[in-house]
């Protein structure tokens, strides 16, 4: 709009000069048929010619004014066509983006879904495996405080048979007797305690020892018992072994 008004206003110029000037020749020439000098006219002839030189000279101005113009149109266009061709390319991509980032989404959110279920139920089986370990660790405690309480018997009961295998006096077989009491003898075991106590000598209703020449000629017969005390304690300490390596690996 600019260029056009610049364009515009010399053009209206040049018709005032030249309807000034066609007034003037017309003036000059009425006056010229009084006269017969013709000065006047050929002084408007060159006005009329310095006229048209300079609106030559203005016409090409406004021509490389308006060439300028035309070029910085064209150039900012063929600029904003590829910027928008960029920004359409681009706001497909993005579209493409969102597409696959929404589809992302939907699926871990459902991948979330899952895990969430998978903690829920690892956290009720770690409560429960828990709760069976604290059961299981009772149990051992109490099958290792057996085991232990045995071993030891079997120790002092086999260490009085085998002093008293040689030199028999008036003892308590409290020791064997005690063996009856153990969960862990097996009932065969005992049943042999039991024979052996009813054949010992010194096992009266009195309970006290008999005469001297019978506690020291005596043969001590218990070597049976022996075997089987010590077979018992070599089972039972290889069974409480095995239970506290299991123990240590279940921790």
């Amino acid at each position: 709009a600019q260029a056009r008004r610049q364009i515009a206003e010399p053009r209206r110029a040049m018709k005032a000069v030249f309807a000034s000037s066609l007034a003037l020749l017309a003036a000059v020439s009425s006056a010229g048929a009084a006269r017969t000098e013709v000065t006047p006219v050929q002084k408007v002839i060159q006005l009329m010619e310095g006229m048209l030189a300079k609106g030559k000279e203005e016409k090409h101005a406004e021509q490389v004014q308006f060439a300028a113009y035309k070029q910085f149109c064209d150039d900012t266009s063929v600029e904003k066509t590829r910027a928008i061709a960029e920004a359409n390319e681009k706001i497909e991509v993005l579209k493409a983006d969102i597409q696959k980032y929404t589809a992302d989404a939907a699926q871990l959110t459902k991948e979330i879904a899952g895990h969430d279920e998978d903690i829920s139920v690892w956290t009720g089986d770690s409560k429960a495996a828990t709760k069976v370990r604290e059961i299981e660790k009772a149990d051992y405690d109490a099958l290792h405080k057996d085991y232990s309480e045995s071993v030891d018997a079997l120790e002092r009961a086999i260490t009085v048979l085998k002093k008293q295998a040689h030199d028999r006096k008036q003892t308590s077989f409290a020791q064997v007797s005690q063996l009856k009491t153990l969960a862990l003898i097996p009932a065969e075991a005992k049943k042999a305690i039991d024979a052996f106590l009813a054949e010992d000598p010194e096992a009266g209703e009195s309970g006290l020892a008999v005469s001297a020449p019978e506690a020291y000629g005596y043969e001590f017969q218990s070597h049976g018992v022996i075997d089987i005390l010590e077979k018992l304690l070599d089972k039972f300490v290889a069974e409480r072994t095995t239970m506290e390596k299991e123990e240590m690996n279940s921790k």
